[in-house]
């Protein structure tokens, strides 16, 4: 159970979409941060682009992170990852395995389905297995598993650190439950469902390589340099627009309203989104700003 609870929370991690890795000793006191300060008439957000998987040796971030949240009354998450307890496990299972009778095979061309085959065969995974995943869902295995070889651990995430960090002292909130999370991949047309996977599959040997760029952007506050990375995907295959618009672009909006609740408030507040989300003309830092409110990266 503890390894299924590990492989589970680190596909979770994955549904946020964002930079999955690691850095150590990367900030600079003459660098600016992930770090957005919002401010409206009642109260102050203060907005941090997060990187979901990461090591220990890390922390503590950099002195203008820390403070932050140390200023802060509540601290608002993208999802409540240290919250896995809750999951309906049985409503997983119905919506990411295919019932009695059905088959991946049956939902994706015969060059997705051996490609697939092949990848997940050095990974070790049957193919009994891999055939009753429906594709979003095994496209999260995969790189969940690509990942833990690489030596990822998501228990060492900015998100676990600010929520370990906030339990008992301050007010945990967040913008997105686990079900929205699952329901979203989960309600991909198949074609979609089938264009994620095979870009998974094929751009799973690039993961290692990725982390030396998204390290540096990310470190120096690059937002020009986290989005190039975060919209690869997209240029290199304009079949995965819509589910990008989906799991990103819309997503922006709702949270961005979220952040405004919390902004009409009269608390501090530390939140806490994947890096991904802030950045670009659709991000919620470019939201905010045309909604009048006074930003100011830090």
């Amino acid at each position: 159970m503890k390894k299924i609870s590990r492989l589970l929370l680190i596909i979770i991690v994955l549904f946020l979409l964002e930079s999955t890795v690691y850095t150590r000793n990367v900030f600079s006191q003459s660098q600016k941060c992930f770090l957005w300060r919002v401010q409206s008439k009642a109260s102050t957000v203060y907005l941090l682009g997060s990187i979901h998987i990461f090591i220990k040796e890390s922390y503590p971030l950099s002195r203008e992170i820390e403070n932050a949240f140390d200023q802060s009354d509540i601290l608002a998450v993208e999802t409540n990852i240290a919250d896995i307890g809750k999951i309906d496990v049985q409503k997983l299972i119905e919506i990411a395995f295919y019932p009695e009778g059905d088959s991946l095979e049956r939902h994706v061309s015969k060059e997705t389905y051996e490609l697939v085959k092949k990848e997940l065969g050095g990974l070790g995974i049957l193919p009994e297995l891999m055939n009753k995943q429906k594709p979003w869902f095994l496209a999260a295995t995969l790189a969940s598993l690509e990942l833990l070889k690489l030596g990822y651990d998501p228990n060492s995430g900015i998100d676990m650190y600010f929520l370990s960090k906030a339990k008992g002292k301050k007010r945990i909130t967040e913008l997105e439950s686990l079900d929205d999370q699952f329901n979203l991949l989960s309600n991909f047309s198949d074609q979609d469902q089938e264009s994620f996977l095979l870009y998974t599959v094929k751009d799973s040997n690039m993961l290692g390589r990725e982390v030396d760029q998204l390290v540096h952007a990310w470190s120096s506050g690059d937002t020009k340099g986290v989005e190039s990375i975060m919209t690869r995907s997209v240029n290199e295959d304009r079949r995965l627009s819509s589910i990008y618009e989906r799991l990103v672009y819309e997503r922006n909006i709702n949270m961005a309203l979220k952040i405004e609740d919390l902004l009409r408030g009269k608390e501090t507040c530390f939140v806490v989104v994947g890096a991904g989300h802030l950045v670009g003309e659709k991000g919620i830092v470019e939201k905010l700003k045309s909604k009048g409110y006074l930003i100011e990266q830090l």
